[in-house]
């Protein structure tokens, strides 16, 4: 992780950590790097999502691009996907989405994706966080011809609507469906593909305002869609964050189907249909254990990687694996998409559910989610507490007392001053007992500061 840019773009709260001065800079090397790396002008695509503060670093980017010599597209209030699809789809050399995903509307990020639709290089990144610190090059303004242009390319969004409606094997018609749009970046998309599908659609937080964007709405507030399924007695409901990357669904019952749920399901489905590649589900290593054991029961394989859809992207693509994700929602359909996508997402829960006739509820049965409890301990010391020959001992009987109905995992924050101690098993109060176990020897060594 660098110093700016971290596994999932350079995100801070908006004029503090993240500056316009920042975004200007970013877009001035970037136009300048792949121009001169390309030997012709640049060809760069930009997202954002609906934060009052994307306007203004969609044109702080332009301005450096432009300075710099690139032609800069932009697709307007869009979902991070669809950079990624259009960034391969469209011959660019890079693309920019500005978006702090499921973050509250104050904080903001930039996200690089390569030419390929991937996150972009961690070598590249570091050459920008120096050209920001006063390291890099002295880069020279384009001048005469050589300015850059601003495009509108409104038609690359429409482009990807299309994508996605042509990925459906067959009509939504009479199915009722609710959708929570975050008042983000799915309010352009989910909509008009499920309408154009026949489903009929119900939508909550469809009303951006530059400030309501994740606020009391979407995959981090899924209760609201909850009391919604029931309270219009449909039939599934799908809730997105922010930059629609991530989907959780609600089903007929009004009971939350998480991500680790939906990986259950389509990987279940697709190894009937002879298309689960390697017959493994990359997962992170905070899915549940119980999707671990409802795989092992269906004889599919599973990979674990550290948490971070980057690696999950990174374990498929090495391995040509078909599907993977992390239990926010975060689902990679690797046929369809190089990262992932919320609304995508939504469509393959469709499919299942359509070509086994069967409910949302029925399909994640055979899978029990089993309790979980994470706390976050504030230390003096990540690696001298996790090193803690005592804190070594008490998450080793922890782990021997929960044997095989639980387990337990200590892992430190990449970005705070934090350790997550995360317990589950049969009970939630088991697993409140396990955690507090853990913390309190923590505590007895001096390691916890608040």
């Amino acid at each position: 992780m660098g110093k700016y840019f971290g596994t999932d773009g350079f995100r801070g709260e908006a004029n503090v950590k993240l500056t316009v001065e920042h975004a200007y800079k970013v877009g001035l090397y970037v136009g300048w790097y792949f121009g001169t790396h390309a030997g012709k002008k640049a060809k760069v695509v930009i997202g954002k999502d609906t934060r009052r503060s994307s306007y203004m670093f969609e044109y702080a980017l332009v301005a450096g691009l432009t300075a710099a010599g690139a032609d800069a597209y932009l697709l307007h209030v869009t979902p991070t996907p669809s950079v990624s699809y259009i960034v391969r789809s469209d011959d660019f050399d890079c693309g920019i989405m500005i978006s702090a995903s499921h973050n509250p509307f104050y904080d903001n990020g930039i996200k690089l994706i390569n030419s390929e639709g991937y996150k972009m290089e961690a070598n590249i990144e570091e050459l920008i966080e120096n050209y920001i610190d006063g390291l890099g090059p002295d880069i020279p303004f384009a001048t005469g011809d050589k300015i850059g242009r601003t495009v509108d390319y409104s038609i690359g969004r429409h482009r990807y609507i299309g994508y996605l409606i042509s990925l459906a094997t067959r009509s939504f018609k009479n199915i009722k469906v609710g959708l929570d749009l975050a008042n983000g970046s799915a309010t352009t998309v989910a909509k008009g593909v499920f309408d154009t599908l026949g489903a009929k659609t119900y939508v909550l937080a469809n009303d951006p305002d530059g400030t309501n964007i994740n606020t009391g709405c979407g995959s981090t507030h899924i209760e609201k869609l909850q009391e919604f399924v029931k309270e219009n007695g449909l039939d599934v409901g799908f809730a997105y964050d922010g930059d629609a990357d991530r989907c959780l669904a609600v089903d007929d019952k009004g009971n939350l189907i998480d991500g680790d749920q939906i990986m259950y399901l389509c990987a279940a489905y697709m190894k009937e249909q002879g298309q689960l590649n390697g017959n493994t589900v990359v997962t992170t290593i905070m899915s549940n254990i119980g999707l671990y054991k409802a795989l092992d029961k269906l004889g599919i394989g599973y990979e674990k990687t550290k948490v971070g859809d980057k690696y999950v992207s990174e374990c498929m693509a090495a391995n040509d694996f078909s599907i993977g994700g992390e239990n926010s929602g975060h689902i990679i359909f690797r046929k369809h998409a190089v990262t992932g996508d919320g609304v995508l997402t939504s469509l393959k829960i469709m499919e299942v559910m359509l070509e086994k006739k069967m409910k949302l509820s029925d399909l994640t049965s055979p899978m029990r989610v089993y309790p979980q409890v994470l706390k976050n301990v504030r230390v003096g010391d990540k690696a001298a507490t996790l090193s803690d020959e005592a804190v070594k001992k008490a998450v080793a009987d922890s782990g021997a007392r929960l044997g095989d109905s639980g387990r337990i995992l200590v892992r430190e924050s990449g970005t705070e001053p934090v350790i997550r101690v995360m317990v589950e098993s049969g009970t939630q109060e088991e697993c409140e007992k396990e955690v507090d176990s853990v913390i309190e020897v923590m505590k007895a060594q001096g390691h916890v500061t608040a």
